[in-house]
């Protein structure tokens, strides 16, 4: 049996790893171990990319300054996800907020020490993507399109350190990233619908509290057939092996998202919403796999 103090240091824990969403910075780790293998550096012996210390060095940078916006973020957002997520945010509380900003500026820290094993570029481009973040949070996130905008730049910007590290400009890593790009924009629109509440209680200028929920449906439908479109570009135009079953699996989800999202019109509507794209989004990290598994086995 657990001691008091125990259970009380495991419950602090487990806050904090809700507050860096602990989860979502495992799945970025895989997307980009796994889109390094298949995508960026799909040349090179499987063995040389996985054991290659720059790119561990750049996904745990890539780690650190994610968990750090993530703390910033709820920083900034506390009193607004207190309205829209009360529970998780109770949870959330147990470590203090000077405790999260000690954190916060510690792996920031680590991230620039990270980067710096790898060249003095990365470290700029780090430091630039630390200050985004920040920036984000305490002045763009309450504008409407410039900071839905933003924050899907900000969500694929880890890949783009991928990216330029192994310098693969082929146009199938540019159309992989525009669908991605595109979902990611879904998903924070999905979003602001569902936190629409809190967003109007303390004056976030999001799209849905500015233009209205009309017009924000109108917008992710069209923002959902550009996704579509570009998924058919993938499945017709590119050597994508079998990940061609997760762009159709995604059309099918896609056309069911926009069948709800003209019928919904509450939090449990919307949050189903947010649900279908970021299982389309996890389904196609793990579909990576399927790109072209007998390439990569002759490649170890």
């Amino acid at each position: 049996m657990l001691s008091r103090r125990q259970k009380h240091i495991l419950l602090k824990f487990f806050s904090l790893f809700s507050v860096v969403r602990g989860y979502n910075i495992l799945v970025v780790v895989i997307a980009q171990y796994l889109a390094s293998v298949y995508i960026f550096a799909h040349d090179k012996p499987v063995k040389s990319v996985l054991f290659d210390p720059n790119l561990l060095m750049l996904v745990l940078a890539s780690s650190a300054t994610i968990a750090a916006g993530y703390i910033i973020n709820n920083f900034y957002d506390s009193e607004k996800d207190l309205i829209n997520k009360p529970t998780k945010t109770m949870l959330d509380r147990l470590v203090s907020q000077n405790t999260k900003l000690s954190f916060y500026f510690v792996l920031n820290f680590l991230a620039v020490v990270f980067a710096s094993y790898v060249s003095f570029k990365a470290v700029i481009f780090f430091a630039l993507y630390i200050f985004a973040i920040w920036f984000y949070s305490h002045k763009l996130k309450k504008q409407p399109m410039t900071g839905n905008i933003v924050s899907a730049i900000l969500t694929v910007t880890p890949f783009f350190a991928i990216f330029i590290y192994y310098q693969n400009f082929e146009l199938v890593v540019f159309a992989h990233a525009i669908f991605l790009f595109l979902l990611v924009s879904m998903r924070e629109l999905a979003k602001d619908l569902e936190n629409i509440k809190g967003d109007l209680a303390l004056n976030y200028r999001t799209v849905p509290v500015v233009y209205g929920e009309k017009v924000s449906k109108y917008m992710l439908t069209v923002v959902a057939v550009l996704t579509i479109a570009s998924a058919f570009i993938l499945i017709f135009y590119f050597k994508i092996g079998q990940m061609f079953y997760f762009f159709y699996l995604s059309i099918l989800l896609l056309f069911l998202f926009l069948f709800i999202l003209w019928r919904s019109n509450t939090k449990t509507h919307y949050l189903i919403l947010h649900n279908i794209l970021k299982f389309i989004i996890v389904a196609g990290v793990f579909s990576i796999l399927l790109i072209d598994i007998s390439i990569v086995l002759n490649r170890i």
